[in-house]
């Protein structure tokens, strides 16, 4: 799978709440940040802990300002993500 970011590139994570296991955090859902850098490709591990083959796919570390996603804070969070997680944001989302 192709890389679909660049750095600085805006993204906004998925809101999805599956029943199983998923690298993405819940305060972490729906939240606008962005991409550091692409840090290799990878299987999710979404689906290798239900034990189900995935293509691998682009991994990003990926900033967030701590008050978007806390609430309050004046520093950065970064997560890595898979890049099917996330979206390109355009415009201001909020």
């Amino acid at each position: 799978m192709a890389e679909r970011f660049t750095s600085g590139a805006r993204v906004q994570t998925s809101r999805i709440d599956p029943p199983h296991h998923t690298r993405l955090p819940r305060y972490a859902r729906g939240a606008v940040g962005v991409v550091i850098e692409c840090e290799g490709v990878y299987p999710r591990a979404d689906d290798r802990a239900r034990g189900i083959d995935s293509t691998p796919e682009p991994v990003y570390a990926v900033q967030f300002a701590a008050r978007d996603l806390f609430g309050e804070g004046d520093h950065t969070v970064t997560i890595a993500l898979w890049q099917s997680y996330l979206t390109a944001v355009h415009k201001e989302t909020r």
